[in-house]
C-alpha cells in the first residue's frame, strides 16, 4: 500500500523517503525535501523548498515553508530547514527566510507546539519547545534546550540563551540570559532556572556558581559592565559562566533584568 495517500498532492520536484508518510490532502510543493521516516498528517502544507529531516512529524493543519511575512521579499529563493525528530503541532507556520538563500533554521529534537509561529530567519536550537501560541518575530534566536511559554511574543532580533526558560503569558523585547527564568510583561529575571538545569545534568556545584554570578547581575546594583567584570574577576571561570559572558557581551537589544 502507497505511503502517500491517493488525495495527497506531491510536486514533480519534491523528494519524498519512500518511508515517509503523507496523509489525506496534504501539500508537497515545488523542491520541497521530506526525509525518512517523516509522518505528515491530513491538511499539510509543506511549501517551496522547505527541508524536513529523518522523522519529523508534522500534525494536521501545519504549514512550513511558507512566504515571509516580510515587506522586503521579494520572491527570492529561500528555505526553511527542520531537523530531524522534531515535532511540529497542529496548525504552526514555519515561515521561509528573506533574501536569496535565507534560512530559518529548526533543529533537532524540537517541539513546536499547537498554533505557534517560526517568522523568517528565525533560528531555533535543538531541544527547545515554544508552547502553545508563541509568536517569534524574524531575526529571534531560541538557543538550545530553551523554553518558551504559551501565548507568549518574542521581538525581532531578541535571543533566548539556552536551557533558560520564559513563563506563559509574559512579553520578550530584549534578551534573556541563559540558564534564566523568566516571567511577566514587562520581563523580569526570577533566577536561576534550577529544575532545568537539573534535568539536563549540570551538577549544583556549578549551580551554586551561576548563583552567584545571577546574584552579581541583577540584584547588585552594579550596570551591565561592572558586573561583567565581576564575574570575569571574581568567579571560577567554567564554561558556563564564559558562555553567560559571551552572551551578555553580544546583546544588541540589551538583556531583561
Amino acid at each position: 500500500m502507497s505511503r502517500i495517500h491517493a488525495t495527497a498532492l506531491v510536486h514533480t520536484t519534491a523528494r519524498v523517503a519512500a518511508s515517509a508518510t503523507i496523509g489525506p490532502f496534504s501539500i508537497i510543493a515545488e523542491g520541497a525535501e521530506v526525509g525518512e521516516g517523516c509522518a505528515i498528517a491530513d491538511s499539510v502544507l509543506i511549501d517551496r523548498w522547505a527541508r524536513l529531516g529523518k522523522r519529523v512529524q508534522v500534525f494536521h493543519g501545519a504549514a512550513v515553508g511558507g512566504q515571509p511575512q516580510d515587506l522586503k521579499f521579494k520572491g527570492e529563493k529561500s528555505f526553511v530547514e527542520i531537523g530531524e525528530g522534531t515535532v511540529i503541532r497542529e496548525f504552526v507556520t514555519a515561515n521561509r527566510g528573506t533574501g536569496e538563500g535565507g534560512v530559518t533554521k529548526v533543529g533537532s529534537g524540537v517541539l513546536l507546539m499547537a498554533y505557534s509561529h517560526v517568522a523568517h530567519d528565525c533560528e531555533i536550537g535543538d531541544g527547545a519547545i515554544l508552547a502553545n501560541g508563541v509568536n517569534l518575530a524574524g531575526h529571534v534566536t531560541i538557543e538550545p534546550y530553551a523554553i518558551v511559554g504559551g501565548i507568549t511574543p518574542v521581538h525581532q532580533f531578541v535571543r533566548i540563551g539556552k536551557h533558560a526558560i520564559v513563563g506563559g503569558a509574559s512579553r520578550a523585547a530584549q534578551d534573556v540570559v541563559p540558564f534564566a527564568k523568566a516571567s511577566g510583561n514587562p520581563l523580569r529575571i526570577y533566577g536561576l532556572n534550577t529544575v532545568g538545569l537539573t534535568r539536563q545534568g549540570i551538577p549544583s556545584e556549578t549551580q551554586e556558581i551561576l548563583k552567584r554570578a545571577f546574584r552579581l547581575l541583577f540584584r547588585s546594583g552594579l550596570n551591565t559592565t561592572q558586573a561583567l567584570g565581576r564575574l570575569k574577576h571574581d568567579l571560577p571561570q567554567l564554561p558556563e559562566i564564559q558562555y553567560l559572558i559571551r552572551f551578555v557581551e553580544a546583546t544588541k537589544r540589551g538583556i531583561t533584568k
